[in-house]
């Protein structure tokens, strides 16, 4: 890996020189990550003019479970405690004889931002912007992998659970199995907080579990992600508990799967990111259900699990080969429950294959 972390530190450097900034410091942690191979707590990235710096706050505490550090990169201790290492990459980059800095604003507070300029007064500081963000979009076959390998980790964890006594239990102890089962079998950690929605609480995007107990004829709706070596996946699925399911619900779960369906097949390169949300919004449009629909019906993951691009109606820009994008309408209808499938999926050429899936637990309507 250190070859891609060096040749990504290389792109971003491309792009600061033709801003006009021969140096840059990266203090959000996802993108320290991403060009360095870790980021604990309070770590920055300098690219500095004569080398690169990976600059800690102090020695970091506990095992570095999330990798290791790129070789390449020398690592800079901050001899005291309690020193903020931006301000001191700062320090170190005029040091360097660098002039111009530029930094990830939209990351630094106002404080922090002043005491860099205060520490270093002769350098002109810049905006670095999204750039890395940017840079992040497209992943490689190794941070695919990553992903695919969390996919399958929530796709277990999920199918065991779907193999036990459910009704009496609560959301709340549901979740908390999920989010054990997923350590269980290898991931870091549940990607975000688990969601399991009951009755009518299912099909609620971003629903927090309650200790509402499963009953027979309900909805039951889960959303659980798993992190693996820091890349973050999502799965979404509703299920009916005891009985075969009422006829509203097989219309429901029908056309909701019929939206999914048409947001994943309108996912090839070239695609514009609000045509992939209105392939998939204008099934349940038409059926009635505008009002209350998600903002977005899909968005990037890896790093963090809510990355670019949105699948919007807003939103700007083209889906590129390699992106991983989810795939997640829903309907929530208040006072009896609702529907919502999530899938995550990686943006192939049809020459490939088309969209290949990497959560594939079964999207049938089951009665558990």
């Amino acid at each position: 890996m250190s070859e891609a972390y060096a040749a990504r530190r290389d792109r971003l450097k491309e792009r600061c020189t033709a801003s006009g900034s021969a140096t840059a410091l990266i203090s959000r942690p996802a993108n320290v990550r991403y060009l360095a191979g870790v980021a604990p707590h309070g770590t920055v990235l300098l690219l500095g003019k004569t080398e690169d710096l990976l600059v800690y706050g102090g020695p970091p505490e506990g095992p570095l479970d999330e990798g290791r550090p790129d070789e390449a990169l020398r690592v800079h201790t901050l001899p005291s405690p309690g020193g903020d290492p931006a301000v001191a990459a700062a320090d170190l980059a005029a040091a360097q004889g660098a002039d111009s800095l530029a930094v990830e604003e939209h990351h630094l507070t106002v404080t922090r931002h002043r005491a860099i300029g205060s520490v270093a007064p002769r350098l002109r500081l810049g905006d670095l912007g999204a750039a890395v963000e940017q840079l992040r979009v497209i992943k490689d076959e190794e941070e695919i992998s990553c992903l695919r390998i969390g996919a399958e980790i929530a796709d277990q964890a999920l199918s065991e659970l779907l193999e036990s006594i459910l009704v009496g239990r609560t959301e709340r102890h549901l979740a908390l199995e999920l989010e054990r089962r997923l350590v269980d079998h290898g991931a870091d950690g549940p990607a975000f907080t688990t969601s399991v929605g009951t009755g009518p609480n299912s099909g609620h995007r971003g629903h927090r579990p309650t200790d509402r107990r499963v009953e027979e004829g309900d909805f039951l709706s889960v959303c659980l992600g798993a992190t693996y070596r820091g890349y973050r996946c999502e799965i979404g699925r509703t299920f009916v508990i005891g009985t075969s399911p009422a006829d509203w619900q097989i219309e429901l779960y029908d056309l909701v799967f019929a939206s999914q369906r048409a947001g994943r097949e309108a996912l090839v390169p070239g695609a514009a990111y609000r045509d992939v949300d209105r392939a998939a919004r204008q099934v349940l449009d038409s059926a009635g259900y505008a009002d209350g629909l998600p903002p977005l019906t899909g968005h990037g993951v890896g790093l963090e699990i809510d990355e670019d691009p949105q699948l919007a109606p807003a939103a700007m820009g083209k889906l590129d080969a390699c992106v991983p994008v989810t795939v997640e309408p829903g309907v929530h209808i208040p006072g009896r429950g609702g529907v919502r499938i999530d899938d995550t999926l990686v943006v192939r050429p049809e020459a490939d294959g088309g969209p290949e899936l990497l959560t594939i637990t079964t999207k049938e309507l089951l009665a558990l």
